[in-house]
């Protein structure tokens, strides 16, 4: 396979960007991913790939449960913020203010439009976990285009 090839075309698959955040006892963490699809109508299922080396992922190995936050079109810099470790203080993550939501998620109040998983299956392979999640919980603050890679001149990919 021409390695070239492989990353121009993997790169040209669309993909939203979302901040994912999740609890485990005292523990909160936050990060910015792309990998992510729905996967189901009923009962509605997302699936998303983790990275195995981010906190992220130990955080949701533990608690099976986190929160998905769809960021507006104006939030690139919002998203940067969630692409180093989190530092949470009072109510909030690398600071962004939040709530706790239904799944003990910490749910971020300044992103258009959230959902809550519960996850219920896990593939191991590569460098990144997919997790496979039911959705308990949605919420829209308001209506808005929401964030895509494309918009933002990044990748990650290939």
């Amino acid at each position: 396979m021409d390695p070239e090839a492989k990353k121009k075309a993997l790169r040209m698959i669309s993909y939203g960007l979302y901040v994912l955040t999740t609890k485990y006892e005292d523990e909160i963490t936050a990060g910015t991913v792309n990998w992510l699809s729905q996967a189901s109508f009923e009962p509605p299922i997302v699936m998303v790939g983790i990275k195995k080396d981010s906190s992220l992922h130990r955080l949701i190995k533990k608690s099976n449960t986190f929160a998905v936050h769809i960021l507006g079109k104006d939030q690139k810099k919002f998203a940067q913020n969630f692409f180093k470790p989190s530092k949470v203080e009072g109510n909030k993550i690398s600071g962004a203010p939040f709530e706790i939501g239904k799944s003990g998620s910490p749910l971020l109040l300044d992103p258009p439009a959230f959902f809550e998983c519960n996850v219920i299956a896990s593939i191991e392979r590569g460098d990144h976990t997919v997790f496979v999640n039911e959705v308990i919980e949605a919420g829209v603050r308001r209506e808005e285009e929401p964030l895509a890679m494309r918009d933002t001149g990044w990748s990650y990919g290939g």
